[in-house]
C-alpha cells in the first residue's frame, strides 16, 4: 500500500504503471499463460516427485518404529528356546525375539496350482517383542486356540476372505482346517513375493499368523524355534553383532544372519525408495532448471522488445528503479500464476503417485502431504530466474538515452553470413536466404532458443527411454532367460532322483533341476551372504543371458557372478573366493570366479549343478526343477502337483509376465505420460514465445513487406521458417542431451534389487522428435493467426 506521505504525483505515476501492467498482461495473455505453464511444470515436478519421496520415507520410518522392525535376522534348522538368553547377552543387542516360521501348502478353491502360505508364530500372550503386526480387521488369535489364524490383508482381499471364514492348509504333511479371526499387515511382508516368483501373487500366496503353541508342535518345533531377530542398541556395531549371532546359532544349523538391508520386503521397498530418491531429485532438478533457463531467456527477449516503451517512461520522468520494478512485477506475476497452477497440479498428481505405491506396499498412514518448505524452494528458484532475465533486459534498455531507445534496434551486422560466403546461399530461394541471414546475424539468440527446445526434446527422451528399458528387461527375463513352462520348488532339498518322478508326470516333456544353496562369499575383508544357484550346465529351459543378449554357458568348475555382486566383493575374473556353505555339512572351501555378467534383477551367483554338489560335499540334492509342459495338459499337471506334499510352490513365467505387463504397463504409462505432457508444455511454451517475440521484434519489417506486396503466406514463411530452423537444429541437440541425461540416470539407479538397462531405441528418438514438431506446429498455427490479424498502420507508426 502506498503511504499517504507519498506525493500525489508519485502515486499517480504508480497508478499509471499499474494500469499499464494490467493492459500488457491482457494484451500478452497468451505469452503470460505459456510462461506460467513452463514455471508450473518445474514446480509441479518438484512438488509431485520430491514430495512423494518424502511422504514415502516418513511413512516407512513411522511404520518401522511403531512395529519395532528388527535390524538383524537369522534363520536356522532348530534351536531350543533357551538359546534366546544367549542371543540377548550379545553385546550391542537391545531387544531379541525368536519364533517359528514355515512354508505350507494351501488348498484353495478355484486354484489348480499349489498355493502357499508363510506361517509365522505369535506369542501366546502379549504382542511380539519385535516385528509386530498391525490388525486391520478382527482380532488376534486366542491363547491356546489350535486352529485360529490371522491372515495378511492383501491375501484376504484377493481371496475374498473375511473373519469367520475357513481355509484348508497342509502343514508338515497333515491337513488342517483353519478359522480366519483377523486381517493384518506387517513391515516384514509389505511386499510379499512367493518363492520362485518375481512379483506378489496375492491370490495364491499369503502370510498366516498362528499361535506358537499350535504352530510349534505341528512343525516339530515344540519348545524350539527356527528364526531369530534382534534390535541393535544405539551405537552398536552391526557386523560384530552378526558375527556373534552366527557363532551362537552355528551349532543349531544357522543359515547366516543378515542385516535389515537384505530382508526381502525391506530390500524391495528400499530399492523403490532409492530409485524414487534419484528420480525425485534428478527429474525435478532437470525440469526446474530448464524452466528457470527458459524463463530467463523468454522474459529477457520479451522485455527487450519493449525498449521503446521503456524509453517513453524515462522521457516522462520515471526513474530507472521504477521502470525496473514495473517489469519485475510482470515477471513475478507470471511466476506466481505458474506457482498456483503447479501447486494445485502437484498436489493432485502427488496423491495419484502415492496411490501407485499403495498397490504394492503396505504402509499405513501413507498420504501425500504438500511440503511448504519444498514449495517455497521451488518458488524462490523460479522467481530468481524470472527476475534475472527481466533485470538483464531492463538494465540494458535503461542504459540507453530515451531518444536512442525509442528507435528500433538496428541489426548487429550487415555483412553476409558464413553460409553465403561459402556460396551455399545461392542454392536457396530468396525467402530461405532472408531466414538464414536473420539467424546468422543473431547466432547466440538462435542457439539459446534452440537449446530451450532441445531441453524439451531431452526430457521426452528421458521419459520414453525408461519404457524402452523395461521392455528390454521383460524380453530378456521372460523370453530368453526363463523359457520353462513351470517352475517347481520343494519345501526342502530332496534327492536328485525326484527328477525321474517329475519326468513321469503327464504332460511333462523336459525336466531340468536346480539347487539353491545359501552361502557366505568372502574376498579379503569383503563378504556377502547370498544364494548360489546350481543349474544344469547344458540347460535350455533356464539360461544365463547377459544384458547384451549373449548366452553365458556354465563351465565345469567355478562361479559366475552378477556384476553388482562382483563389485560388492571387489573381485574380477580369475580371483578366488572363500565359500562358506550355510547348509548341509557347512564346510568352507574355495572357488574361482570364472565369469561376470551384467544382469538387471537381484544379486546372483551361478554354478554348474555337479560343481555345487562337490563344493558343498553333498550328494545329488535339488531344491526344485524347471519343466517343459504341453500347454493343453498344464492345468492337469497343476492338480497333480497340488497333491504332492513335498511341493512348496509352482510358478509360471507366462503368468508372471502377464502380471508384470499388466501392473507395470499402467504405471509406466502414467509416468511416461506425466513426462511427455510436461515436456510438451515446455516445448509449446518456448516455441510459441519465441515466435511471438520474433513477431514483435520484426513487426515493422514484416508489415513493410506486406505493404510492398508480399502475401500473408510469404510473410508467414519468413517468420515461421526461422522458428522451424531453430526447431530443426534443436532436435538432434536434444537427442544428444537426452542420451547423456538418460545415461546419468541409469548410473544413479543401480540397486541390488533392480537395475534399469540403458536402452534407447530409434523409435524413442523419433517419438520425441515428433512431439517436438507437433508442439512447433501448434505454436506456428497460433502465431500465424496473430500475424494474419496484424494492423499494418499501427505497426508502421514510428514514435518521434
Amino acid at each position: 500500500m502506498v503511504s499517504r506521505a507519498v506525493p500525489f504525483a508519485a502515486r499517480l505515476r504508480l497508478l499509471v504503471l499499474h494500469r499499464k501492467l494490467l493492459r500488457e498482461c491482457w494484451h500478452m495473455k497468451g505469452q503470460l499463460l505459456s510462461i506460467a505453464l513452463v514455471v508450473a511444470t518445474g514446480i509441479m515436478t518438484v512438488v509431485t516427485m520430491r514430495g512423494s519421496y518424502e511422504a514415502l520415507v516418513d511413512a516407512q520410518q513411522r511404520y518401522y518404529n511403531q512395529m519395532r522392525f528388527a535390524d538383524v535376522w537369522s534363520s536356522l534348522r532348530r534351536a531350543p528356546d533357551a538359546v534366546l538368553e544367549q542371543i540377548e547377552r550379545i553385546p550391542g543387542v537391545a531387544l531379541a525375539d525368536v519364533r517359528v516360521s514355515l512354508l505350507a501348502t494351501l488348498d484353495l478353491e478355484g486354484v489348480d496350482a499349489p498355493a502357499q502360505g508363510r506361517f509365522v508364530s505369535l506369542p501366546e500372550t502379549g504382542r511380539p517383542v519385535l516385528n509386530d503386526l498391525l490388525l486391520t480387521r478382527g482380532r488376534l488369535v486366542a491363547p491356546g486356540a489350535p486352529d485360529e489364524v490371522v491372515i495378511s490383508e492383501k491375501f484376504a482381499l484377493a481371496r475374498g476372505l473375511q473373519p469367520g471364514d475357513t481355509l484348508r492348509a497342509i502343514i508338515n504333511g497333515r491337513a488342517r482346517t483353519l478359522e480366519v479371526v483377523g486381517m493384518a499387515i506387517s513391515p516384514e511382508h509389505s511386499y510379499a513375493v512367493p518363492p520362485g516368483s518375481l512379483l506378489p501373487e496375492d491370490e495364491r500366496y499369503g502370510i498366516l499368523w498362528m499361535g506358537r503353541r499350535a504352530l510349534g508342535p505341528a512343525y516339530d518345533m515344540d519348545g524350539a524355534f527356527n528364526e531369530a531377530f534382534v534390535k541393535l542398541a544405539p551405537g552398536a556395531n552391526e557386523l560384530e553383532v552378526i558375527a556373534r549371532l552366527n557363532e551362537v546359532l552355528a551349532p543349531y544349523g544357522g543359515f547366516g544372519a543378515y542385516p535389515r538391508r537384505d530382508q526381502a520386503s525391506h530390500m524391495m521397498l528400499q530399492g523403490e525408495l532409492d530409485q524414487n530418491r534419484v528420480m525425485g531429485t534428478a527429474m525435478p532438478a532437470i525440469f526446474l532448471g530448464v524452466a528457470v533457463f527458459l524463463l530467463h531467456l523468454v522474459l529477457g527477449r520479451l522485455i527487450t522488445t519493449q525498449r521503446g516503451e521503456i524509453a517513453v517512461l524515462k522521457a516522462f520522468g520515471y526513474r530507472d528503479w521504477e521502470v525496473g520494478r514495473h517489469f519485475l512485477q510482470f515477471a513475478v506475476l507470471a511466476v506466481l500464476l505458474g506457482a498456483a497452477i503447479g501447486t494445485v497440479g502437484g498436489w493432485y498428481l502427488g496423491g495419484a503417485y502415492i496411490g501407485i505405491y499403495r498397490q504394492y506396499f503396505d504402509l499405513p498412514g501413507l498420504e501425500y502431504r504438500l511440503s511448504p518448505a519444498l514449495l517455497l524452494l521451488a518458488l524462490g528458484v523460479s522467481v530468481a530466474g524470472a527476475c534475472s532475465g527481466a533485470l538483464g533486459a531492463v538494465r540494458k534498455a535503461v542504459a540507453l538515452p530515451p531518444a536512442e531507445a525509442m528507435r528500433p534496434e538496428p541489426p548487429a551486422r550487415f555483412e553476409p553470413g558464413p553460409f553465403e560466403r561459402l556460396g551455399l546461399g545461392r542454392l536457396l530461394p530468396s525467402a530461405g536466404r532472408m531466414i538464414l541471414r536473420n539467424v546468422e546475424r543473431k547466432p547466440l539468440q538462435a542457439f539459446f532458443s534452440s537449446l530451450g527446445v532441445a531441453f524439451s526434446t531431452a526430457i521426452l527422451i528421458i521419459g520414453l527411454f525408461m519404457y524402452d528399458g523395461v521392455l528390454h528387461m521383460i524380453d530378456l527375463q521372460f523370453r530368453q532367460i526363463q523359457r520353462e513352462d513351470i517352475t517347481v520348488s520343494f519345501l526342502q532339498n530332496v534327492s536328485g532322483a525326484a527328477r525321474h518322478e517329475l519326468a513321469r508326470l503327464e504332460g511333462v516333456t523336459r525336466v531340468e533341476t536346480y539347487r539353491i544353496a545359501p552361502a557366505r562369499l568372502r574376498h579379503g575383508h569383503y563378504s556377502r551372504e547370498t544364494a548360489i544357484q546350481g543349474m544344469e550346465p547344458d540347460g535350455e529351459l533356464r539360461r544365463i543371458v547377459t544384458a547384451g543378449g549373449r548366452v553365458q554357458r556354465l563351465p565345469a568348475e567355478g562361479l559366475v557372478l552378477s556384476r553388482i555382486l562382483a563389485e560388492r566383493l571387489h573381485v574380477q575374473v580369475g580371483d578366488v573366493l572363500s565359500v562358506e556353505m550355510l547348509e548341509g555339512r557347512r564346510q568352507t572351501t574355495s572357488a574361482p570366479v570364472v565369469g561376470i555378467i551384467d544382469d538387471f534383477l537381484g544379486v546372483s551367483a551361478y554354478m554348474a549343478l555337479p560343481a555345487l554338489h562337490r563344493l558343498s560335499g553333498e550328494e545329488d540334492v535339488i531344491s526344485g526343477a524347471y519343466l517343459g509342459v504341453i500347454s493343453a495338459q498344464q492345468q492337469t499337471l497343476y492338480r497333480e502337483l497340488k497333491q504332492v506334499p513335498a511341493v512348496a510352490g509352482v510358478a509360471s513365467p507366462v503368468s508372471m509376465l502377464a502380471s508384470f505387463e499388466r501392473e507395470m504397463a499402467s504405471n509406466i504409462f502414467i509416468s511416461v505420460g506425466f513426462l511427455v505432457g510436461f515436456a510438451s508444455v515446455i516445448a509449446v511454451g518456448v516455441i510459441y514465445n519465441g515466435a511471438r517475440i520474433a513477431l514483435s521484434e520484426r513487426g515493422r519489417e514484416l508489415a513493410s513487406l506486406r505493404v510492398m506486396g508480399f502475401h500473408r503466406r510469404e510473410v508467414a514463411v519468413l517468420l515461421l521458417g526461422e522458428q522451424g530452423l531453430v526447431t530443426l537444429f534443436a532436435i538432434p541437440l536434444g537427442g544428444v542431451i537426452g542420451y547423456a541425461l538418460a545415461w546419468l540416470m541409469v548410473s544413479s539407479l543401480q540397486t541390488d534389487t533392480f537395475r534399469i538397462p540403458y536402452v534407447i531405441t530409434a523409435q524413442t528418438f523419433l517419438s520425441a522428435a515428433l512431439v517436438t514438431v507437433l508442439a512447433a506446429a501448434l505454436s506456428a498455427l497460433a502465431v500465424r493467426r496473430r500475424l494474419d490479424s496484424m494492423d499494418l498502420i499501427s505497426v508502421l507508426k514510428t514514435r518521434e
